[in-house]
């Protein structure tokens, strides 16, 4: 058992609200505006009825009994919890549409990707930078130490449940976000068995869930994933990946050892280097920091190495769409977001990812890839029409 900064709840956890949650649209309704709940619409008036109106039109004697109390009781624990579900491969933008649909409706940010579970490995994982979450909470992300092992289906089951109700008894709306698929429908299954993995065809995928799901896949076509991928190791290789690989690398490892690939150590650049820094030692990569005096057959293993890490992610990204896929084909009500304008436009930028592509990359992002979850968010989770919001969220 792992020992997480929250503790672990017993999957006995429910996940239904005594009430509705308070969700609050910062940014897309007038702040003036008084808190409703989720079934009333914006600038509605509620009246209550005097209770001399309600007993005047009764055709039977007005009665206050504990059996009805029990029923409203019931009906309001029977409503699940909203939950808002981003998927997509790798490095589609999943964690940058999680802050900005926070930053909207007021939500807080659930991690589902296994890897970033961890303490360590930032830049190989790809865990966003405390600049990049903008302020919004993150739940179960850099939360756990390697040393303390694996974290399971069923741990993260009972802990992000927790988190999750947490984060609803405080009026905010939860947003799950990882490409862990196997540990996504692990958590959002009614009914699931840890003994059995649901996508190897001996397990089966559980349709019916426990929370009321707004599902966003962000999808984009595989020849411009793959050119994306490849520049965006070349950044992180940039920012600091190999230097990180080089201080978990430890020579005692027997990379033929299952227990050596668990956790933290499953991280994609992790076995790849692990091949190169068994010939050139970090200790002297570190003597040798300019890669210009390195010989040929160094220069060979290294970019070997980086290679085999950018074809990993690559097929990484192939089996999670194919998992979501089979999501969908079981009943998942998974909405797909097309992204490739967006892709075009960051592989068309000065650093070829994005992140310095000025306007029109920010305006194509919004367009394309945020405008349509935030209507989705808002016509699901909030059941509002279009003419009953302000679109100023930009």
């Amino acid at each position: 058992m792992l020992n997480l900064t929250s503790p672990i709840l017993s999957d006995g956890l429910t996940t239904r609200s005594i009430s509705c949650p308070n969700y609050s649209l910062r940014g897309f309704v007038n702040p003036s505006s008084k808190p409703r709940p989720l079934t009333a619409k914006p600038h509605q008036e509620i009246k209550t009825p005097h209770l001399s109106a309600v007993a005047a039109n009764a055709t039977e004697p007005l009665l206050f009994s504990s059996r009805a109390h029990e029923r409203d009781q019931k009906d309001r624990r029977d409503q699940k919890d909203k939950l808002v579900v981003i998927m997509g491969a790798t490095g589609s933008g999943k964690s940058r549409l999680s802050v900005d649909l926070a930053n909207i409706f007021s939500g807080e940010i659930v991690n589902s990707d296994k890897l970033q579970f961890y303490n360590g490995l930032e830049i190989t994982t790809n865990q966003m930078t405390v600049q990049e979450r903008q302020g919004v909470p993150h739940h179960l992300l850099g939360e756990v130490e390697p040393e303390d092992g694996e974290l399971t289906a069923a741990e993260f089951r009972s802990a992000a449940a927790r988190a999750i109700s947490g984060i609803v008894s405080r009026g905010n709306l939860p947003i799950l976000a990882g490409g862990s698929n196997s540990f996504v429908h692990a958590l959002l299954a009614e009914r699931w068995d840890p003994e059995t993995y649901p996508f190897n065809g001996r397990g089966s995928i559980c349709s019916d869930l426990r929370y009321d799901c707004c599902f966003i896949w962000i999808d984009v076509a595989p020849p411009l994933l793959f050119e994306y991928h490849s520049r965006r190791v070349d950044k992180m290789l940039e920012r600091g990946m190999f230097e990180e690989l080089a201080e978990l690398y430890d020579p005692k490892n027997d990379p033929g050892e299952s227990w050596t690939r668990i956790g933290l150590w499953k991280s994609i650049g992790v076995p790849e280097f692990d091949r190169y820094f068994r010939k050139y030692p970090p200790q002297k990569t570190r003597e040798a920091a300019n890669r210009d005096d390195w010989d040929a057959a160094r220069k060979s293993a290294y970019d070997r190495a980086v290679r085999e890490v950018k074809e990993n992610t690559f097929l990484l990204a192939m089996k999670q769409i194919e998992k979501i896929q089979k999501l969908r084909s079981a009943g998942w009500d998974i909405r797909r977001v097309d992204a490739a304008a967006w892709f075009r436009s960051a592989l068309s930028s000065p650093d070829g990812d994005g992140g310095s592509g000025g306007r029109r990359c920010k305006e194509i992002w919004e367009r394309e890839i945020l405008e349509p979850c935030v209507e989705r968010v808002r016509d699901e989770v909030f059941c509002l029409g279009e003419k009953q919001m302000t679109a100023t969220y930009y």
